[in-house]
């Protein structure tokens, strides 16, 4: 990989991760990784153009059908995806189905850019990555083949303690906070060959006392009451909260920054 290179273009998609989720602006609209890797190039490169075409809630098949043709089509110089692991946290989960549209999804991004960026995606520390373990370890097996085999930069996100640290996690445990999504866009600003603003991403944050048993159990009350159980819903009736939601850059345009 070229140090300090010049990139004209990115184009993100996949699903909440790549959405930036729960990296919240004052508007109401999220920011996230993409947008602050793009503000970085932008910063680079008079002209920059970004899109990004990721949707809360998608699966893999979802992110092949709606999003791959017009990334290809766009011809950029930079193409991340992220997919997969919606479908891993599912109870049925056709794991030899997941393997083979990433696959697809590959083999027709691969020629459409210079870079095409895969993720090992972080897990948050606790009982539901481990029960999810196996299949996340299996989806993580599956992009380093492919990536292999097709030239495409894996971004290693899951071997990070710095992002398995639940404090680096929003209250719904599912996505990262605005620190977490700030070190999801160095570690992939590094894996493109440039210098380093952040060496230390990977690090642990510094230890702080735990909460005390009162203040977990209210914590608890509160996820399960507010995320869980919306989520548990949304899967027993086969919706998503991705349902009727368009991309928020859909077009590979100039970059804007989101907060400005």
């Amino acid at each position: 990989m070229q140090t300090n290179p010049t990139h004209t273009s990115l184009v993100a998609i996949g699903d909440s991760f790549t959405e930036g989720m729960s990296d919240l602006l004052p508007d109401g609209t999220y920011r996230g990784w993409a947008d602050l890797l793009a503000g970085r190039m932008a910063a680079r490169t008079p002209g920059f153009r970004y899109a990004n075409l990721a949707v809360r809630g998608k699966l893999i098949a979802q992110i092949v059908e709606e999003q791959v043709a017009p990334a290809a089509a766009m011809q950029p110089d930079v193409i991340t995806l992220v997919g997969g692991l919606n479908d891993t946290l599912r109870p049925k989960c056709d794991m030899g189905r997941v393997r083979a549209l990433l696959e697809e999804a590959v083999e027709r991004l691969t020629p459409a850019c210079k870079h095409l960026v895969l993720m090992r995606s972080p897990g948050r520390n606790g009982p539901v990555l481990e029960r999810f373990r196996p299949r996340m370890e299996e989806l993580f097996a599956c992009v380093d083949d492919v990536a292999a085999r097709h030239g495409a930069l894996v971004v290693d996100l899951y071997g990070a303690p710095s992002l398995g640290d639940p404090r680096a996690w929003d209250v719904d445990r599912l996505h990262l906070t605005d620190e977490g999504h700030r070190r999801v866009a160095e570690a992939v600003w590094q894996t493109l060959g440039y210098e380093p603003e952040d060496p230390e991403w990977r690090t642990p944050m510094p230890p702080t006392p735990p909460p005390n048993w009162t203040a977990r159990r209210v914590e608890d009350a509160r996820f399960t009451r507010q995320y869980l159980l919306p989520w548990i819903a949304r899967r027993l009736t086969g919706r998503s909260s991705g349902d009727g939601r368009s991309p928020k850059r859909p077009d590979l345009l100039p970059y804007e920054d989101p907060a400005a």
